[in-house]
């Protein structure tokens, strides 16, 4: 399956994680998205992470992977001549879809509010993204949401204190979940010629995860917290030292059970009160010891083999330099070239790897230096960006 090229002009007053992630799938799908900064220093993710080329300010590290196939503006949205000129951006470029994830006290003042929008462009598609919706203005990172949203009470040793996740899931949360919006929208647009207002919460994304874990809290009364590499209902189900390393196996159900009990070094855990998932549940702490002391005596390939053979889900625990050499990824990363410095970068492909995106040899844009398209953009509008930085416009 191929999606087709997206003919869509994306004008995105985005900073951090959430928003460009969202953006970033559109424009490996074909649209043009243009990201919309304050001058002097931008989004501030541009200056976290090491600097990665030299003399380069505002390109460093953390900016980088959520940003190719973009242009970048700068534009003084303090001013009115600013928010007039965006204003003239929507009208004229056409935009299609203009997104933010500015808090929402900054709408008005920033000339960005979906009303003042909708009446430049009646066939808007208007996207904020807020911590906790457009009536609530508190500021919102996501340890915080994965914090208040319970994540972290799921997360970590059953005895140990509650951790963050390693991804930032709750941005990159609701980031699918702005992507699902906006596409409802462009189908409603596409049969009404109407558009839309789409607000999207972080902690509402959030907790829309956490149907489970709440149903059994709060309607069985069950318990539910962390219990490490465990599963609270599948037994095995863990991770378990190699000779050479770590390997996570998961064990559905009793059949896969029972095919690795037939293995000559599971032999001795044939009991008959391990032969039903219940029994293996009640004993779990006794068995994961067992098992590990089994695991320890060959290395993680051959155990991959050997559970792979029997049908039973099973694999190592990779480190990224693994994770890059897998061959379901190793030749299909997603390849960005600066022209100025010929310094390339990789992302993973979307879920669904566009036509467009095949047929450019799974290369983008390279991630836009502050302002970058200033001249450009502005220029078809027939306006001197020099002037206009002048002016303290952009």
């Amino acid at each position: 399956m191929s999606i087709t090229p997206l003919s869509l002009t994306i004008l995105s007053l985005e900073q951090a994680t959430i928003l460009p992630f969202m953006t970033l799938r559109l424009a490996l799908e074909g649209a043009r998205v243009i990201r919309v900064e304050a001058p002097p220093r931008g989004d501030p993710n541009r200056w976290v992470g090491p600097e990665v080329i030299a003399g380069d300010a505002g390109m460093n590290a953390y900016f980088l992977p959520n940003n190719l196939g973009k242009e970048a503006i700068t534009l003084n949205l303090g001013s009115r001549a600013g928010q007039a000129l965006l204003h003239r951006l929507i009208r004229e470029l056409p935009v299609d879809v203009f997104a933010t994830n500015q808090r929402p006290r900054s709408y008005q003042k920033l000339g960005i509010d979906y009303e003042t929008l909708a009446r430049l462009k009646p066939d808007l598609i208007w996207l904020g993204i807020t911590g906790f919706g457009p009536e609530n203005d508190e500021a919102a990172y996501d340890p915080v949401l994965q914090a208040r949203a319970g994540f972290m009470e799921l997360t970590g040793e059953k005895e140990g204190d509650p951790m963050v996740f390693g991804l930032p899931m709750v941005d990159l949360g609701a980031g699918e979940h702005a992507y699902g919006q906006v596409m409802k929208a462009l189908y409603h647009r596409a049969l009404s010629g109407e558009g839309s207002r789409i607000d999207i919460s972080m902690f509402q994304s959030a907790l829309s995860w956490m149907n489970s874990p709440i149903l059994l809290s709060q309607s069985l009364g069950q318990p539910t917290t962390r219990h490490g590499n465990t599963h609270p209902f599948f037994a095995p189900a863990s991770v378990y030292p190699t000779a050479d390393g770590y390997l996570y196996l998961a064990v559905g159900n009793d059949r896969q059970w029972a095919a690795i009990a037939d293995l000559p070094d599971f032999a001795h855990l044939t009991q008959d009160g391990y032969s039903r998932n219940a029994g293996r549940i009640a004993d779990v702490e006794a068995l994961n010891r067992q098992i590990a002391a089994i695991t320890r005596g060959r290395n993680t390939a051959a155990w991959v083999e050997t559970f792979k053979a029997l049908g039973v889900p099973a694999a190592g625990v990779n480190t990224l330099p693994d994770v890059c050499a897998d061959p379901l990824l190793a030749g299909r990363m997603v390849r960005a070239t600066d022209p100025r410095s010929g310094l390339e970068i990789a992302i993973p492909p979307p879920p669904v790897i566009p036509a467009q995106l095949q047929e450019q040899g799974l290369r983008a844009a390279f991630p836009p230096r502050l302002g970058e398209h200033n001249a450009a953009i502005f220029g078809s509008l027939g306006l001197d960006a020099a002037q206009l930085a002048a002016e303290g416009v952009i």
